[in-house]
């Protein structure tokens, strides 16, 4: 019989995700305090939005974090250069 250690988010009683190492538990549960967090901030926007979009829109925002910043502070997101270049480079291979 094998021995299996899980780690487990649990949010008001009610298990989100499981996962096999502690590292990647603590990484979920921080990107659920930050979307919790943002909640609050997008009501405040008052765009009528209902509150399934802003827990989605939260979420999003909380996943995509280091993006986010990023663009905050006035610079490109990592990930959205990286296809831009291999593309530039792709076009200039081609002529």
């Amino acid at each position: 019989m094998a021995v299996i250690t899980q780690f487990v988010v649990v949010r008001d009683g009610v298990e989100k995700m499981t996962f096999t190492s502690k590292k990647e538990a603590d990484a979920y549960d921080k990107m659920l305090d930050i979307a919790d967090s943002l909640i609050p901030f997008i009501d405040n926007a008052e765009c009528g939005l209902d509150e399934a979009t802003t827990e989605k829109l939260a979420f999003y925002f909380a996943t995509h974090k280091d993006d986010l910043s990023s663009l905050l502070k006035g610079t490109s997101p990592n990930v959205a250069t990286a296809p831009v270049k291999k593309a530039a480079r792709k076009a200039a291979e081609n002529d």
